[in-house]
């Protein structure tokens, strides 16, 4: 080759590889994830490999803000590179102690020759996350992100498992959106829900090769709730809320001083679903944002209104579900709406020094509305208004409350994000635990405010006493999807349990349960929440076999590790957690059929006993040599196994 050839290459290469422009690449820990980041010719994006299969396809990056698009003409300077460690405990979610290892890559994201955003990639031997930093410019120390464009390309053959955003302003009085929508199963991609797009978390099986959850966290007041929307050819896009949300309450955009962070997208991949079940990715990546003003206890309840209504909350009904408590051994009585004017302030205290005598706490419900939806229920525009709610909390502080439940938020938008927070943080400087109802997915919350307790974010048992419709059908369906959705990434306050045959007081009329008793009491350990109201009666005392009364007596409510066993979302689950050295083994089954299978526990020793709830009994058994059990589950039954 002569010199002018030999230039000529060289100049032709370099020509190609300025086309392909630059890309970086981070790895997990095991080598098994990878992440490639490109430039793209100016369009920045990501994708996301698991085994060396694609589980995210080249998909967008990038936000759209007041001081510049940072999605277009971008160029990507040089990466920064570290080991992440982290390890810590949380008692209230799924796995009390966490060792956390990932590899971070931050990519600055250059525009017109100044670095103006970065974008940060953590890798866990499971997770994916990412977000953005966007960086001052000069004297500009503030704007706003009016869109983001990060998105997820899903692989063809994909299916979903999503649950619609609902339409602002409908519902009950105007309360969605709620996160209150049934999941689709199985369904195809290139839709869009009800054309509103999905709530976090999104769930995917990427034809054989395995399964994704996409979800956020890290989201307090200085950002939005964001949801995913759906295109016509498998992708799916970050979406800020709706105008309308909240009665057009606040503005759809962020505002963010600078520098300032997104929260996290997180990106959860594996060939099974025990990826799916025992990630942690959720409290990974937060940390707490204030001490702890007391050392917050958690535990089990009861709770009158899913069975009895409105009607129920009265003095003497409340005070017999305090006795009902202390008899099961119990912490606390969720005492619900109207309690100010069915009951009112003075016995309220009457009530909670009855309960203290019998070792009983009291959480109060009251709404959260000042003037986004129209629930009428009360105690009402306390909680809205920081005045009366910090008088309100300092009034519970003296009379010994242990907790509030506060409902019927309906929206995303930034204000609100800061309504939460406000009130876990005032709710925290009186030592009172916090349960959110009507509300947003919590995203990080248990480990960032460490006297959040849990939300609802779901079709939840109050569904169950509404419609005999969704006892028949829905319920199956939710029970078999929620611990691979929902309950994945937050503490999840369903409120089920129910050991009466109607979702009624008199037991006889109403809607009836078609569950069986073991499905209550496995529904008990495959639902996680540090703090349980459950739909239990005091008839139950009496007219439910005395083994459930016994095994919901003992059941705890704080687990140390989760284990996923088998299932698939929507027809049924198998999953095992621990508490100290105890071991709990549950399943439900919404096949429309009877299930028979021989299960692996290796949690499990060969030959040692265990009880086993199956087939309406409990009996004592043994694990076999090679630590399996079979089990049977009939349609809208399930089954238990304790260590």
């Amino acid at each position: 080759m002569n010199y002018k050839s030999f230039l000529f290459t060289v100049l032709a290469l370099g020509s190609c590889l300025t086309a392909l422009g630059t890309e970086h690449e981070v790895s997990s820990p095991d080598g098994k994830i990878s992440v490639t980041v490109s430039d793209n010719g100016g369009n920045p994006q990501y994708s996301v490999s698991y085994g060396g299969r694609e589980f995210i396809a080249p998909s967008e990056l990038g936000l759209v803000t007041s001081i510049g698009d940072f999605s277009r003409g971008i160029s990507l300077g040089d990466v920064a590179r570290t080991r992440v460690n982290d390890s810590y405990s949380l008692r209230n979610i799924k796995q009390s102690r966490v060792d956390y290892e990932a590899n971070e890559m931050t990519v600055p994201m250059m525009k017109d020759g100044k670095s103006v955003m970065e974008v940060t990639f953590r890798v866990s031997n499971r997770d994916v996350a990412l977000r953005y930093t966007v960086l001052p410019q000069k004297e500009v120390l503030c704007c706003v992100v009016e869109s983001e464009k990060t998105s997820f390309r899903m692989p063809q053959g994909t299916t979903t498992f999503l649950c619609p955003q609902s339409k602002p302003m409908t519902g009950f009085a105007g309360t969605a959106p709620s996160y209150e929508t049934s999941h689709g199963i199985d369904e195809p991609t290139g839709k869009n829900g009800w054309g509103m797009g999905y709530t976090f978390p999104c769930l995917f099986r990427n034809g054989d090769s395995g399964w994704t959850l996409i979800s956020e966290t890290g989201t307090d007041g200085s950002y939005c709730g964001c949801r995913l929307m759906g295109e016509a050819d498998g992708n799916y896009r970050i979406g800020f809320p709706m105008a309308e949300e909240c009665n057009g309450w606040g503005d759809t955009s962020v505002q963010m001083a600078l520098p300032g962070s997104t929260p996290w997208r997180t990106v959860t991949v594996g060939t099974t679903l025990a990826n799916i079940v025992e990630t942690t990715v959720t409290w990974d990546l937060v940390k707490p944002k204030y001490t702890a003003s007391c050392n917050y206890e958690y535990g089990k309840g009861t709770w009158s209104w899913i069975i009895g209504m409105d009607p129920s909350c009265n003095f003497d009904e409340q005070r017999r579900y305090i006795d009902f408590a202390a008899a099961m051994g119990y912490r606390s009585v969720l005492v619900d709406a109207l309690w100010d004017v069915q009951i009112g302030y003075d016995r309220i205290e009457e009530l909670a020094r009855y309960g203290r005598q019998k070792g009983v706490g009291l959480y109060l419900w009251y709404n959260s509305n000042g003037s986004w939806n129209h629930a009428p229920q009360s105690p009402r525009g306390i909680m809205n208004d920081p005045i009366k709610r910090k008088a309100e909390m300092q009034w519970m502080k003296r009379a010994g409350i242990l907790g509030i439940k506060v409902d019927f938020f309906g929206g995303d938008k930034q204000p609100m994000m800061q309504l939460y927070e406000q009130i876990l943080t005032d709710a925290n400087d009186n030592g009172l635990l916090v349960i959110f109802h009507g509300c947003t997915l919590p995203r990080g919350w248990e480990r960032m405010y460490p006297n959040y307790a849990a939300s609802e974010a779901i079709l939840a048992s109050e569904n169950l006493h509404f419609s005999q419709g969704f006892c028949d059908t829905e319920a199956r369906q939710c029970g078999a999807i929620y611990p691979f959705t929902r309950n994945v990434v937050g503490s999840m306050d369903f409120g089920g349990s129910a050991l009466n045959k109607y979702y009624n007081a008199d037991n006889k009329t109403g809607s009836r349960r078609i569950t069986t008793d073991v499905y209550a009491l496995a529904t008990a350990v495959l639902f996680q929440s540090p703090v349980q109201h459950f739909a239990l009666a005091p008839n139950n005392l009496s007219d439910a076999p005395a083994w459930a009364i016994d095994f919901m007596k003992n059941v705890p409510t704080t687990w140390d590790e989760t284990r996923f066993v088998d299932g698939y979302p929507g027809q049924y689950v198998v999953m095992a957690r621990r508490c100290g050295d105890k071991w709990y083994v549950a399943g439900i089954n919404a096949t429309g059929k009877t299930m028979d299978k021989t299960l692996t526990l290796p949690m499990l020793k060969a030959g040692e006993k265990v009880s086993l709830y199956m087939n309406g009994r409990q009996i004592e058994t043994k694990v076999s040599k090679k630590s399996t059990i079979k089990i049977s589950m009939p349609d809208n039954g399930g089954f238990l196994i304790v260590k």
